[in-house]
């Protein structure tokens, strides 16, 4: 892809880009820092998309090795993150795609990463646009969040993750998943409807939700 001067200029500006174009340059250093700076968000992300935390390290690691492969040519046409990303949704879709059926996902207990779980688990509330009227435990939480996200179709979660871990524009995780900015918005709306659907019912009446994957083209 031939990138543009002026668009070269603009992206040159990100801090990440500049030490993606010193790894093509050769620099090992810099290629460590990228890890050191990501691998704990990527992991975070792949974990409660993948629904493992074993397959998600490996995803990850796949990730920085297509990133390390690919930095003879690297040229900065965009955000080093909506780069790194897409590649991660490539992979992420591949893995889920390979399954011949989806195990039961369970979310691992101990916090990981500098997100852990907690974030997670006061986004989806935020969300849903409801919030627990009794204090709920944290094994409690964690499964009723691991339903909500088991609820949401591939393209939603990964919109939801983006907007709410990386805070992403529409733009940018429209960039990163391929898509226009205003199905971007049309998936992170019915996410919001979907989890609303799923949680309200818990909040209202302690009725537990079962899984029941919502279709992204709904």
């Amino acid at each position: 892809m031939v990138v543009s001067e002026s668009s070269a200029r603009r992206y040159a500006l990100d801090p990440d880009v500049r030490l993606m174009l010193d790894v093509r340059d050769g620099n090992a250093a810099a290629f460590e820092e990228l890890v050191l700076r990501y691998q704990g968000r990527l992991l975070t992300v792949l974990r409660h998309l993948v629904g493992s935390r074993e397959q998600a390290e490996d995803l990850v690691q796949e990730v920085f090795l297509r990133v390390y492969r690919a930095r003879a040519g690297y040229q900065p046409d965009a955000k080093f993150c909506t780069w790194l990303y897409t590649i991660a949704n490539h992979l992420a879709a591949n893995a889920l795609r390979t399954r011949s059926r989806r195990p039961e996902v369970t979310l691992p207990s101990r916090e990981s990463g500098p997100m852990g779980a907690r974030p997670l688990d006061k986004m989806l509330m935020a969300s849903s646009g409801q919030m627990p009227a009794r204090q709920l435990d944290k094994a409690e939480t964690r499964e009723i969040v691991q339903v909500a996200m088991e609820s949401l179709g591939e393209r939603q979660r990964m919109a939801v993750l983006l907007s709410k871990f990386e805070s992403m524009s529409y733009a940018e995780i429209a960039a990163v998943m391929e898509l226009s900015p205003q199905a971007v918005k049309s998936l992170l709306s019915r996410a919001r409807e979907n989890l609303r659907e799923v949680l309200q019912p818990y909040f209202d009446h302690g009725i537990r939700p079962t899984v029941e994957v919502h279709d992204d083209h709904e």
